[in-house]
Formats: C-alpha cells, structure tokens, sequence
C-alpha cells in the first residue's frame, strides 16, 4: 500500500494578509499567522486595506468616522513605503508599527510615525505621504483587492489561503504553540472546502495584547 500522508512542515501554502495597522484584531491575527510561519512552510504576501474606506459610505457614529479618518495615515505609510522599497517592507513596518500603537497604546500618529521610520532605517521624507492623498489611490486598490473576495459586510482582517478569501479569524489573545498550528489547519481545512462560507460567534472578550511583534 503507498503511504499518501503528506508532511505539513514541507508543504507551501500562499497566503495573503489584509490588514489596516489601526485594528487591533487584526494585529493578534497577524502575530498568529506569524507564529504558525516558523513552523509551516508559508509565503504570506502582506497588504493593506483601510478601515476609512471600507466605512465611508456607511451609517457610522461620528466619532468613530473621525477616527477613521485620522487613521488613514498608517495605511498611507506602508503603502508609500512599498511603492519606494517594495514588498519586503510591509512586514517590518507593519511589525515596528503594532508594537507602538497595540502593545505601547502609542496614540499620536505623528509621534508614531517618526519614530518608526527611524527605528527601521527608512527615509523620514515617507513621513510626507501620511498627511497627504497621494498614495490614497494604491491604498484604495489593495484594499478593493481584498475587500472583493468577500463582500462588503466584513471588516480586517482577510486572508486568502490558496486563493480562497475570508474574513477573520478573529480571535484574543492569539494561540501560540501547538494551538496555533491547530487553529491554522482547521482554517485550511475549511478554505479548502468551496461551499463554506461563514462560521461566527459573539465575542466575549476585547483585544487581549499578550504577544509581541
């Protein structure tokens, strides 16, 4: 009889990460993908989608939009710096930013910012993108990008796993260790599945920030 079991450590799995560095969800939901990364094999491509966009034609409370509007400016900031340096810098960007605005509770953008780019060695000069619209029209772009693989009613993150795109998981805190390769592939079980479609519960608890970037 030929053994057909296949090792999930060797196999390589395309992922795609949206994420709007202001949502705290989907900065525990990185930093499980992150540590399901050093043990399965995947090329996760990091992208940017944008609370302000996916809420500006939506019934929102005021203050809620201001904030959204406030935080255009760090979906702005990666993507000027991937059109300068490419892909590889959304992650430690995205990484440098989490820790200052989830772990820190670093409010100010303009504290953040500046203070980011010189920890990574980047340009201070990208600091001007932030306050302007001119990378709005690639920001918008990778945001449709993920937004039409799952419709509109959802919120950050989404991931794609070979092709297939969903929103979530949502989860607090993120699982370490063997609790997260096993929520890893129950998720690749069901995005390997083409008529699932939504699997949901109320959450009973907020942003728990017991992990590092």
């Amino acid at each position: 009889m030929t053994d057909t079991t296949v090792d999930k450590t060797t196999e390589r799995t395309a992922v795609e990460f949206w994420f709007d560095p202001n949502c705290p969800w989907a900065w525990m939901t990185s930093r499980w993908v992150g540590d399901v990364a050093e043990h399965r094999d995947l090329d996760v491509t990091w992208k940017v989608m944008s609370l302000f966009v996916l809420n500006e034609d939506q019934d929102i409370p005021e203050d809620y939009r201001k904030r959204t509007e406030a935080g255009q400016i760090y979906p702005r900031i990666v993507t000027a710096a991937r059109l300068r340096l490419g892909q590889d810098i959304v992650k430690p960007l995205y990484d440098a930013l989490g820790e200052h605005i989830h772990h820190r509770q670093e409010k100010d953008p303009a504290q953040v910012v500046p203070a980011v780019l010189a920890e990574l060695g980047l340009d201070a000069d990208l600091l001007d993108y932030a306050w302007t619209d001119e990378v709005d029209q690639a920001v918008r772009a990778s945001h449709q990008d993920g937004i039409e693989r799952v419709g509109q009613d959802v919120g950050t993150p989404v991931i794609a796993v070979e092709g297939t795109a969903f929103f979530g998981p949502v989860i607090s805190p993120a699982p370490k260790g063997q609790e997260a390769l096993d929520l890893w592939d129950g998720v690749v079980a069901v995005a390997k599945y083409p008529g699932f479609f939504e699997l949901k519960r109320s959450r009973t608890v907020g942003p728990i920030f017991d992990t590092t970037a």
